[in-house]
């Protein structure tokens, strides 16, 4: 086995200029994605039927499909259907957050059915109203609990955001493969790329594990 790292080296600054990128796209996805899974999961727990049918079955589409093509679709589906000629970086966030939310609510909605019904039952005796009960009460004790399985979506959406690079996102990964295409060296530009999720991985680990304990001392 040979390996040519010195060829390599030049390039490594450029592969690594991709993680603004990577976590641009991930943390900006999170973001919304948390939102808007917020309002899927309100929407499942509600007593409104349709609703809860619409959040089920958009939950159903999202978690049933592949990711890679989800993102193929918005992409190339979007000029063709509205003639708006989406951008890359529009196509990513869109569909990270999109597929982001059905995950994040179904985190939400077990925390929220994790919280003693005795509150709810409580505080509509007392007059408040329903908005103000899962505002104020029951919705900071649901994301309180399920901080650990929100710090693991964003691992998994990390990783996940490597699809960016197949509609030409310059991330880690694709500035790994023009790396290789041009040095006609394969290995060592993928390991780098390799190396540069596993060291973002391994922090957002370590922070998940030190919220955890922080959490179970509280």
């Amino acid at each position: 086995m040979f390996l040519d790292f010195e060829r390599i080296w030049p390039s490594v600054p450029y592969i690594l200029q991709g993680v603004q990128v990577t976590l641009a796209y991930t943390s900006v996805s999170l973001f919304l994605g948390f939102f808007w899974g917020t309002f899927l999961a309100l929407f499942k727990v509600s007593h409104t039927k349709p609703l809860v049918w619409v959040a089920g079955f958009y939950t159903s589409i999202f978690r049933g499909t592949p990711l890679l093509l989800q993102l193929m679709l918005i992409y190339h589906a979007i000029p063709q259907l509205t003639g708006y000629n989406i951008s890359i970086w529009e196509a990513g966030i869109l569909t990270f957050t999109l597929n982001s939310g059905a995950y994040v609510a179904e985190h939400i909605r077990g925390g929220i059915n994790a919280v003693d019904k005795g509150q709810m039952e409580a505080a509509l005796s007392l007059g408040i109203s329903y908005p103000f009960i899962m505002k104020d009460i029951i919705l900071p004790q649901a994301i309180r609990t399920i901080l650990p399985s929100l710090v693991n979506e964003a691992i998994d959406l990390l990783k996940e955001s490597a699809l960016i690079s197949v509609i030409g996102g310059a991330d880690i990964l694709w500035r790994a493969q023009i790396v290789a295409s041009e040095k006609y060296l394969y290995f060592e530009p993928l390991l780098i790329a390799g190396a540069a999720y596993y060291v973002l991985v391994m922090i957002l680990t370590i922070a998940a594990r030190i919220l955890e304990k922080k959490l179970k001392t509280t």
